[in-house]
């Protein structure tokens, strides 16, 4: 290791006991843990965030499993590779015995093709594959292939362990480099930009500590100046999910959510437009007639945001969430809709339109008999007509 092998690099935990923030794995009454103790070998996709040790993981395992270890990443690699690592892996399987793993990183970034690919040899023991992805692998990872590897779900680290390994970091460079003094926020700041990301909070500790300069002070002023404006991952999954917490939270009247699942969309980049349509939905989905004026707001927040464009469509947005999230709520119009839509198209109720209500504006429709009896309810408002088919008459939609 030198001065430029970066600190996280450095400090990446080396065996199962190091690896912190995922007790899913460490616990000793994990069934993950003990497959890895008992010296069981087998395929897995691991999910998780950036920073939270896919990677230093993937190789404990080959450490700890004495395997031959080689990483590929999806971006910059094809089933040429694939077939050249699967070709020395069976080589080295014939003549040792030994097992070869392959880590793939970013593995939801393969083709169907290529993904296929994998399939012989992973069904076959020629080798055994651990995926990394950032991505949700239910919607990432073809079937064939997750039907043959374990899924293992990692978290953002938590604080107690984001705060641990910071003070890791400053501990070994302190040690290697000389004493710096740490503002008591420092942890905090560091912990809080992170967002659970490991090799995050340690880049920022490295660089902290080498742009100290010589007095060799670390405030969170000097770490405000390192860092630029947090960046949120905002992949499929998130615009799914904070979309659907989004609509939730508007539902629930609960315009606090609201406006930070907005925020976060807006952060992540998403299209004001999506926004603005789910506010639409809702408008009519969840406050209907309850108060129509709603549906209004979310037409005006659309067509706003279309001209503004961002940062401004920022205001309009917000201002329709507000609204939206405070008024009443009524679903009548959804749960008429699709109770009628039940009956046709499940249901098999789907009668002609009874005589008296056809078309009649034409010359031949009086010889088929179409509109006769019809009355013209604005000027005859006493006389009750049915307008359901027959075999309707009665039925209810709307309470």
């Amino acid at each position: 290791m030198t001065k430029q092998t970066p600190l996280a690099e450095i400090l990446r935990p080396s065996n199962i006991d190091e690896f912190l923030g995922q007790r899913l794995i460490t616990d000793p009454d994990s069934s993950v843990y003990n497959l890895i103790k008992s010296g069981k070998l087998f395929s897995m996709i691991l999910w998780g965030p950036p920073g939270c040790g896919k990677t230093t993981f993937a190789r404990i395992i080959a450490q700890d499993l004495n395997c031959v270890f080689t990483e590929l990443s999806a971006v910059n690699s094809g089933i040429k590779d694939l077939r050249e690592i699967t070709a020395k892996a069976n080589e080295v399987l014939e003549t040792t015995g030994i097992n070869t793993l392959v880590f793939i990183d970013e593995i939801h970034r393969y083709s169907k093709t290529q993904q296929d690919a994998l399939l012989p040899f992973v069904e076959k023991g020629i080798i055994y594959l651990i995926g990394a992805t950032t991505e949700n692998p239910s919607f990432q990872v073809i079937p064939a292939l997750l039907s043959r590897v374990q899924t293992v779900i990692l978290k953002p680290l938590d604080d107690e362990n984001i705060l641990k390994i910071v003070r890791k970091g400053y501990s070994y460079l302190m040690n290697k480099y000389g004493k710096a003094h740490l503002d008591p926020k420092v942890g905090e700041f560091i912990i809080r930009f992170s967002g659970g990301d490991a090799r995050a909070a340690l880049n920022l500790v490295e660089n902290s500590y080498f742009a100290s300069g010589k007095d060799k002070n670390i405030t969170v002023a000097l770490l405000e100046n390192l860092v630029s404006k947090k960046t949120i991952k905002y992949g499929i999954d998130e615009h799914y999910d904070i979309a659907s917490a989004f609509q939730k939270s508007l539902r629930g009247s609960d315009h606090n959510a609201a406006i930070y699942w907005l925020a976060k969309m807006i952060s992540g980049g998403e299209d004001p437009r999506f926004i603005a349509r789910r506010l639409i939905v809702t408008a009519s989905e969840d406050v209907g007639n309850a108060d129509p004026n709603a549906l209004n707001i979310a037409l005006n927040a659309y067509k706003s945001v279309e001209l503004l464009g961002f940062p401004e469509g920022r205001i309009p947005l917000a201002q329709a969430v507000i609204y939206i999230a405070k008024a009443p709520k009524s679903n009548t119009a959804i749960k008429a809709i699709d109770k009628a839509l039940q009956d046709i198209e499940i249901n098999g109720k789907s009668y002609p339109t009874p005589m008296h209500l056809r078309d009649s504006h034409y010359k031949d429709a009086v010889k088929y008999g179409f509109g006769r009896d019809y009355i013209y309810s604005p000027d005859n408002p006493e006389i009750k007509q049915d307008f359901l088919p027959e075999e309707l008459k009665g039925r209810k939609y709307v309470d």
